[in-house]
C-alpha cells in the first residue's frame, strides 16, 4: 500500500479522486492547496502526489518544483482542467517538463485515473 497526497482547491474532486485512490487500495492524505500540502510532504512519507496546476495562491507546477527539490524520487501525476487567471491555458506539458511522471486533463474517467496511479505505483 502506497501513501498518495492528494492536492486539489475543489472539494468535490478531492472527494471523488480520493475515493478512487481508495478503492485501488492505497492510503490517502488530501490537502487544498500548496501550503496544506507542504505540510504532509514534510511530516510523512508520501510515495506519489496528485496535483491540480491551476489553484489560488501557489501553483500546481510550484509545488511539483518544490517537491522534487526535497525529495527528487517522488512520483507525480498531474491532473488540469486548464484555466487560469490569465485565461485559459494548458499547463499539463509544462507539468510534464518539471517532473511529473504522468499528467490527465480533467474532465477524466476512474480508470484513465486509475491506471494512471497505478502505473506511476508499479513499484510497490
Amino acid at each position: 500500500m502506497a501513501t498518495v497526497l492528494l492536492v486539489d482547491d475543489e472539494v468535490s474532486v478531492r472527494e471523488m479522486v480520493s475515493e478512487v485512490i481508495r478503492q485501488c487500495g492505497h492510503k490517502v492524505v488530501t490537502a487544498g492547496s500548496v501550503a496544506e500540502a507542504r505540510g504532509y510532504f514534510t511530516s510523512q512519507k508520501i510515495d506519489l502526489v496528485v496535483t491540480d496546476l491551476v489553484m489560488p495562491e501557489q501553483s500546481g507546477i510550484d509545488l511539483i518544483l518544490e517537491f522534487k527539490q526535497i525529495e527528487p524520487n517522488v512520483k507525480v501525476l498531474a491532473i488540469s482542467g486548464g484555466g487560469g487567471i490569465t485565461g485559459r491555458f494548458d499547463y499539463l506539458p509544462i507539468a510534464s517538463l518539471v517532473g511529473a511522471g504522468a499528467i490527465l486533463k480533467k474532465p477524466f474517467s476512474i480508470n484513465e485515473f486509475s491506471k494512471k496511479l497505478e502505473e506511476l505505483l508499479s513499484a510497490f
